[in-house]
C-alpha cells in the first residue's frame, strides 16, 4: 500500500482520517504544528488515541507522526525530500472564522504561506494526487440553495474564507501549469467525537449537560449541513484512488487534471432541531436565550453534492439524532468527566462553518 501525508493529523478530520486510512492497509505520515487555537490536550488526546488503534490493529510500522508547521518552508522541503509520498490530503490550516479579526496574520502563515508551501513541494514531487481542503464559507451569502460547485464564490465575508477561496484558485493554477492531478474539498459543518470545543454542538452538549444557559441565534432559525464525521470519511476515501485527469474548462479553455466537491449531509437542520436532538442525548433540557442573528453569520448552507455522488458514489446516511447520541457519548465519557477540553480562548460564531482543525 501506498504512503500517504496527512497534514493537520491532530485536528479532528485529520484524526478519523488517519485511523481510517490505517485500517484500510496504508502506510501514514502525519503531521501537525499542535498550536493553541483551542486546547492542545484535546489534539494530544487525540494523538494518543492513534497511538493505541495503531498498536491493537498491529499497525505501529506503518504509523508516523511529526510535529511540524507547514509555514515553515525548509521544513516541508526536508520532508518531501526524505519521504515518497505519492498521495497527500491537505488538512492543515488556522481554523475559525472570528479569530480572522483578532490575528489575521495566522491566516496569512497557514493558509496562504503555507499552502504555497505544500503547492512547491508537490511541483518538485509530483504526487500521484493532491487533495485539500476548502470549506463552505467561500458560498459566502449567497441566496441561491442548495449551494453548487459552479456557484459565484467571489464575494467572501470573512478573511478565513478569503483564505479558502485562494487555495481552491492557487491549486488550480499549479494543477494547470504543472499537470498535477488536484482535488478541492468544501467542508461542511463536520461534526463528532474528538470533535472541535469552539463548534457549537460541543459548547451546547457542555452548557446542557452543567445546567448552564445556551445563547441560540437567530430565534434558533438557522440551519446548517451537518455532516458526521463518518460520513465525510466515506467521502474522503471515496475520491483518494480517483485522481482528476485534465479537461477543458468550459470559460477559460484551461487545461487541468482538477476537480472541486461539496462534501456535507445534503440535508441542512434547524439550529432548534440540533438542540432538540442534543437535549434527547443528554436526557436534559436546555435554558436557552433566544438572540438575534450575529453579524457574519449566513441564515443556511446547504451542499449539493450529486457530483461527489456521481464520481465516488458518495451518500451520506447518519442522521443528526444517530450522530448527536455517537458525540454525546464520547463527550461523557472523555472530556465532561475528565474535566472537559477548554473551549477556543478566541470569540467564535455560534455556528460557525467548520474547516479542517
Amino acid at each position: 500500500m501506498k504512503n500517504i501525508l496527512v497534514t493537520g493529523s491532530a485536528g479532528f478530520i485529520g484524526f478519523h482520517l488517519v485511523k481510517a486510512l490505517l485500517g484500510a492497509g496504508y502506510r501514514v505520515l502525519g503531521i501537525d504544528n499542535m498550536n493553541d487555537y483551542y486546547d492542545p490536550r484535546l489534539k494530544q488526546t487525540r494523538l494518543d488515541a492513534l497511538d493505541d488503534f495503531a498498536a491493537t490493529q498491529n499497525c505501529r510500522d506503518k504509523y508516523q507522526f511529526y510535529k511540524l508547521d507547514i509555514a515553515d518552508r525548509k521544513a516541508v522541503e526536508n520532508l518531501f525530500a526524505e519521504h515518497e509520498l505519492p498521495i497527500i490530503i491537505h488538512l492543515a490550516a488556522q481554523a475559525g472564522v472570528r479569530y480572522s479579526l483578532e490575528n489575521p496574520y495566522a491566516y496569512m502563515d497557514a493558509n496562504l504561506n503555507g499552502f504555497i508551501n505544500m503547492l512547491e513541494a508537490c511541483r518538485t514531487a509530483r504526487p500521484e494526487h493532491f487533495i485539500f481542503a476548502s470549506s463552505s464559507s467561500v458560498y459566502g451569502m449567497n441566496i441561491k440553495q442548495p449551494f453548487r460547485v459552479d456557484d459565484n464564490t467571489d464575494f467572501p465575508i470573512s478573511l478565513y474564507a478569503a483564505t479558502k477561496k485562494s487555495n481552491e484558485v492557487m491549486a488550480h493554477a499549479y494543477s494547470h501549469l504543472f499537470s498535477l492531478p488536484m482535488t478541492g474539498l468544501r467542508f461542511f459543518t463536520v461534526y463528532g467525537p474528538y470533535g472541535r470545543p469552539d463548534m457549537a454542538y460541543y459548547k451546547f452538549t457542555k452548557a446542557i449537560m452543567q445546567g448552564k444557559p445556551i445563547d441560540v441565534y437567530n430565534q434558533g432559525d438557522m440551519k446548517r449541513d451537518f455532516t458526521y464525521i463518518d460520513d465525510i470519511i466515506d467521502g474522503i476515501m471515496g475520491v483518494l484512488t480517483k485522481p482528476p485527469v485534465a479537461v477543458a474548462n468550459p470559460i477559460s479553455h484551461a487545461q487541468a487534471p482538477f476537480h472541486l466537491f461539496n462534501i456535507g449531509g445534503n440535508q441542512p437542520i434547524a439550529l432548534k432541531h440540533l438542540i432538540q436532538a442534543i437535549e434527547t442525548a443528554c436526557g436534559k433540557k436546555a435554558q436557552t436565550n433566544l438572540l438575534p442573528m450575529q453579524a457574519g453569520d449566513v441564515p443556511i448552507t446547504y451542499a449539493d453534492i450529486d457530483p461527489l455522488a456521481q464520481a465516488t458514489g458518495f451518500a451520506p446516511s447518519i442522521s443528526i439524532e444517530e450522530g448527536i447520541a455517537h458525540f454525546v457519548e464520547w463527550f461523557k465519557t472523555c472530556a465532561f468527566e475528565s474535566g472537559d477540553f477548554e473551549s477556543s480562548k478566541h470569540a467564535s460564531s455560534d455556528l460557525e462553518v467548520y474547516d479542517n482543525a
